[in-house]
């Protein structure tokens, strides 16, 4: 049976730490023959996923790029969900860079009162959550069905260790990147690749607002211009830019795809909750 050479990404959360209406936090879902990976897991990410007529149940594998509250707030409600919508027992793999097992092993300890319920309630509910945590630095990441995936380190200090994740499918690759500054380990990582998703904020915008807490955003984030760059650099052909900061309003952000196009001569993506991308080999 021939395999469509097809990966296709979709921007289930494009929000950042500060709560909007219309954006859900940090998450990213890759798919491809089949097979489904969310990348981080930030609030409202069930709801969103939901919305692409999928749930918890359906993931292949969680990656989380690093352990920043906005990206993992929900992770709670993936573990629960999927335990609870599982009719078997699913083992949930949880894969992110180090430190990542412990903040789930704490994710889970304060689920403990929920799943003394529920156990107690559900005779055919009769085992905790079921969780694999893989710890990852750089290289390979266990291979999943169809997808290979690897992970290179990226540079969002003092947020350390963090990491990128690239997926090759069929002849095509798409690389995640999370929050980062343009950095060797990315530009490895997407070397070659068909696609790169990069979350990004305004810096021209940020710098003029005199609040050190927002100031203190611009050293460890990359711009528009900057995630160009990085893309421009690796041969990248689409880029798809995300985790806008300041929100862009429902439907604009013509102004960030201008600013990324004078660094960039492939295609530019960016939009709502749930724009979707399919990445085709180049």
């Amino acid at each position: 049976m021939d395999v469509d050479p097809m990966l296709s990404v979709t921007l289930l959360g494009t929000g950042s730490p500060i709560p909007d209406p219309n954006r859900a936090g940090p998450a990213t879902l890759v798919s491809a023959g089949g097979e489904h990976y969310l990348v981080d897991a930030g609030r409202g990410v069930l709801m969103r996923l939901a919305a692409a007529d999928l749930g918890a149940p359906d993931l292949a594998a969680v990656l989380i790029t690093h352990l920043h509250s906005d990206h993992i707030t929900d992770l709670n409600d993936i573990v629960t969900t999927r335990w609870v919508m599982s009719i078997e027992p699913a083992p949930l793999t949880i894969v992110g860079p180090v430190g990542t097992k412990a903040v789930v092993a704490h994710i889970v300890a304060s689920l403990a009162p929920d799943i003394g319920y529920r156990m107690a309630h559900h005779a055919d509910l009769g085992h905790p959550p079921p969780v694999e945590v893989v710890e990852v630095e750089g290289g390979p990441v266990r291979s999943f069905g169809d997808v290979a995936i690897r992970c290179g380190p990226t540079d969002h200090k003092p947020v350390q260790p963090s990491v990128g994740y690239r997926f090759d499918h069929a002849g095509v690759s798409l690389v995640v990147a999370g929050d980062t500054v343009p950095c060797p380990g990315l530009d490895g990582l997407c070397a070659g690749a068909d696609a790169l998703v990069h979350t990004v904020i305004r810096k021209d915008v940020i710098a003029a607002i005199p609040i050190q807490r927002l100031q203190d955003t611009l050293d460890y984030h990359s711009s528009p211009e900057e995630a160009a760059q990085t893309a421009q650099r690796a041969g990248i052909a689409t880029l798809v830019l995300t985790h806008y900061v300041p929100a862009i309003q429902p439907g604009g952000g013509d102004d960030w795809r201008q600013l990324a196009a004078a660094h960039f001569d492939g295609r530019i993506e960016l939009g709502d909750d749930l724009h979707r991308v399919e990445v085709r080999p180049t």
